[in-house]
């Protein structure tokens, strides 16, 4: 089966819909599926649930989608650096469901692997634990977390062979691999497609059995913090 297409459109094609669940690779500014990202705003697809750790910022990553209002609904760990987020939240044109980073990541891996929930302290005494059944382990209070299952995952990776063998670069090796796992069907979006055979299978993060769509493209290379240094 070809797993390579030419374009992110065409890789979206019959996928999308609205109303639909995606789960999308990235963190910060890194590893971002920003092709896939202007191709569901071109297709205008809405009312948009969205699992991600963050929404980008306002004119780059998924926070596109947030300024043609094409996202219902985000589910996030980390919600700053986007005003248009926090304008959208506070106005109630936006639902959010608030978790933290690393229950969001489980969450994802869960329902990758067939897990429909499991139990965690994080989050126990707080908001994010309101409604949520509580259960005792050796004395201890625990939250339960259910699994997520989107209709589609996009994500982006370094490097992949023909039949979606992926491989991240440093950073981005962070929400891509679990967001892959758990859609139903995976997009990816690399920098690089290279032959079968040609990646040291000890070097794979993601193996193809995973992907169905793949999409080579141009990246715009950002970076997410200036720092500076006064002189003494």
């Amino acid at each position: 089966m070809n797993k390579v297409f030419s374009s992110a459109a065409d890789a979206l094609g019959g996928v999308l819909h609205d109303g639909m669940t995606i789960a999308a690779g990235g963190f910060g500014l890194c590893g971002i599926p920003e092709l896939l990202i202007s191709a569901i705003r071109e297709a205008g697809t809405r009312d948009l649930t969205i699992a991600s750790n963050n929404c980008g910022v306002d004119d780059f990553g998924l926070g596109v989608l947030l300024r043609t209002k094409q996202i219902k609904k985000m589910i996030s760990s980390y919600v700053g650096e986007n005003a248009e987020f926090m304008r959208q939240y506070l106005s109630g044109e936006l639902e959010l469901e608030f978790n933290p980073q690393g229950t969001l990541a489980e969450r994802m891996r869960a329902g990758g692997a067939g897990i429909a929930g499991f139990y965690t302290k994080t989050g126990v005494g707080t908001v994010v634990a309101e409604g949520k059944e509580h259960k005792a382990f050796n004395g201890e209070t625990y939250v339960l977390e259910t699994g997520i299952v989107a209709d589609l995952a996009i994500i982006k990776a370094w490097k992949a062979d023909t039949t979606g063998n992926l491989v991240f670069r440093k950073t981005a090796r962070n929400f891509n691999p679990p967001a892959a796992t758990c859609g139903k069907i995976c997009v990816a979006e690399v920098e690089e497609i290279v032959p079968v055979g040609s990646l040291d299978p000890d070097q794979i993060h993601l193996p193809g059995i995973y992907v169905h769509r793949l999409i080579q493209g141009e990246h715009e290379k950002r970076i997410e913090q200036r720092t500076t240094r006064v002189a003494a």
